[in-house]
């Protein structure tokens, strides 16, 4: 055997006993007499000694390993001296004297330094991955993506839940993003798409009687990247028959309460609190309102409309938005760090940001636009004291919001505002459509077979769809579940009737021939007695990343893209051999790059 236990599992009650135990090098001290290692496998570390005194041959041979060799040793544990315990290792009361040591792979010098690797750059530890999931961190995260994905699969389990895995390969429909395409060498000119969401087949599992389904399920997006995003993802996907949303939203709750206690030993309080929709972008500027902090937005329109500030005045009669957020304790910034602060304003899309210092009275370049009263009401209402800075922008309401919310986020930051810990919120009652300027037109806000609230389904059947104000108002029985300013999840309760389906169609401008061609098959589910029914899928790559603590899904995934969708380990994507290509019935065409700036092209079936 290689060995008989894992380093990490040594502790004092194995002190005068011989066993083996195998892994890699992590740290060698060489003090000449004794050289010690730091023998690292996935259970943690190990400090072996090789001792002129116990094995000559053995202790020759230690001084030739190197870091990441992998070799086994045989040899008594003994207790530590007295002052040389390590008090942050599991086994830092032990060691283990070595009397056989085998050299089981040898290893090549490293690119960088296991020691330093949460230095190295991400794109050097993404190319060697092997090496840097080799990091106990790393593992942990690992680790704890499989014991939260145990949780739930065990959770739902007794929920009543099975678990039924969808197809890989379906049909292209729109559901917000671009498909990844695979082409079929059976059906040339025709194309598979990689599923953005098991979404039409979770509602067609209902219409089958299946009634409580799930699956951890890869989905896919060809879509922008960042911190939070890969092109493939992991999600925790489910649907029920016969329930409501406080059916989901209680479910779920629970299963949160569940993971959190049994991974991280954290007590999650439910029920969890709930915001409508509007209400968070009124008080937050987003719907995934970070709640450990303060800082909320303060609408200024009614004061700022007495005042005689030209660019205020402005916004408001083009139909704008006036809102405040407090810079607390920023009234001692110098010009330059206030003009700074502008900047970065304007890179979130402000064409500028007003402000104003309580500061022995009121100090700004606006301020002699205002009465003293009414600078007294804004103060008031944003709460603000001696020493603090009132923040303005003044747009359209999208800016407004976007702006606002991105600058709360970095003053909590900058201000050490946030709260330690785990705070879930729901956000509901979304509108249900979404005027799209560029399509002039209404489009489903989450899709289009998301139910709308129970009151306003008679206003929808019966209304004009040429009514913009009234589509406007209509909500949507949708919800999404929010952990410390990220969305974590989201689902609705689903269309089932046929008449409604038919309705939201029409709104979408979505004609009969076209709904057919895109989700033919799940209409034609729908008229064999679908049942009501509604899902969520949870994000369990975001999740995983809030709870590990990092601040990239890249950390919790085991072999994850960069930011341009890219594998730097193996090299995907790549080109492939002409004759794959012929058998595809594709041929591939360099276009000029004054050609591609000119617009889409497709060239090449």
């Amino acid at each position: 055997m290689f060995r008989d236990k894992e380093c990490g599992e040594i502790r004092e009650n194995s002190i005068g006993s011989v066993i083996t135990i195998a892994g890699w090098v992590f740290r060698r001290r060489d003090h000449g007499g004794l050289i010690f290692i730091d023998l690292r496998d996935r259970s943690g570390l190990c400090q072996i000694v090789f001792s002129p005194d116990v094995n000559a041959a053995a202790h020759d041979s230690g001084h030739d390993l190197r870091a990441e060799y992998v070799i086994s040793v045989s040899g008594e544990i003994r207790r530590r001296p007295v002052g040389t315990e390590n008090p942050n290792l599991p086994t830092g009361q032990v060691e283990l004297y070595v009397d056989k040591l085998e050299i089981l792979n040898e290893a090549a010098p490293l690119p960088y330094s296991m020691e330093e690797a949460a230095e190295a750059g991400e794109q050097l530890r993404l190319r060697y991955r092997y090496l840097d999931l080799r990091r106990p961190e790393m593992q942990q995260n690992l680790i704890m993506r499989h014991r939260v994905t145990k949780l739930m699969r065990d959770y739902l389990d007794r929920s009543g839940f099975i678990e039924i895995e969808t197809p890989m390969l379906t049909k292209s429909t729109p559901e917000g993003a671009r498909d990844y395409l695979v082409p079929s060498r059976l059906n040339p000119g025709n194309f598979f798409a990689l599923p953005q969401s098991p979404q039409l087949f979770k509602q067609i599992l209902m219409v089958a009687g299946m009634e409580k389904y799930f699956q951890v399920v890869k989905c896919f997006r060809d879509e922008d990247l960042r911190a939070d995003r890969q092109p493939e993802f992991t999600q925790v996907d489910l649907e029920m028959s016969f329930i409501d949303r406080d059916d989901i939203i209680g479910l779920m709750e629970g299963l949160m309460q569940k993971v959190f206690k049994e991974v991280l030993d954290v007590e999650v309080a439910v029920p969890f609190k709930r915001l409508g929709y509007q209400e968070s972008m009124e008080r937050f500027g987003n719907d995934k309102p970070d709640m450990r902090f303060g800082l909320e937005l303060r609408d200024m329109a009614d004061l700022a409309g007495k005042g005689t500030f030209k660019v205020f005045l402005d916004a408001l009669k083009s139909g704008g938005m006036i809102k405040a957020l407090l810079g607390k304790g920023m009234a001692g910034l110098s010009r330059k760090d206030v003009d700074t602060l502008t900047v970065e304003a304007q890179s979130f899309g402000a064409k500028g940001l007003a402000w104003i210092k309580i500061k022995n009275g009121f100090e700004s370049p606006i301020a002699k636009f205002f009465p003293e009263e009414v600078l007294k009401e804004m103060a008031e209402r944003l709460e603000a004291e001696e020493g603090d800075m009132m923040l303005f922008v003044a747009d359209r309401p999208k800016v407004v919001y976007d702006v606002l919310s991105r600058m709360r986020l970095e003053l909590g930051k900058r201000l050490n505002l946030i709260r330690p810990g785990f705070e879930f919120v729901w956000i509901t009652d979304f509108p249900l459509l979404e005027w799209d300027e560029e399509e002039g037109r209404f489009q489903a806000m989450h899709h289009p077979f998301t139910a709308p609230l129970v009151e306003d389904i008679e206003k929808m059947l019966s209304g004009d769809i040429k009514d913009k104000a009234l589509l406007s108002s209509l909500k949507a029985r949708a919800y999404d579940i929010v952990l410390n300013g990220f969305e974590i999840g989201g689902g609705s309760i689903r269309i089932h009737n046929q008449a409604l389906q038919k309705k939201m169609f029409e709104l979408l401008n979505i004609g009969e021939e076209d709904a057919r061609t895109k989700f033919g098959f799940l209409l034609d589910a729908l008229q064999f007695g679908a049942p009501p029914h509604g899902g969520i899928a949870l994000g369990l790559d975001r999740l995983l990343m809030l709870m590990a603590g990092t601040s990239s899904i890249r950390d919790v995934i085991a072999f994850p893209k960069t930011q341009k969708g890219t594998c730097m380990m193996s090299g995907a994507p790549s080109t492939v051999e002409t004759k794959q290509l012929r058998e595809l019935h594709i041929k591939t065409t360099v276009i000029p790059e004054e050609k591609i700036a000119a617009g889409p092209v497709c060239d090449g079936l």
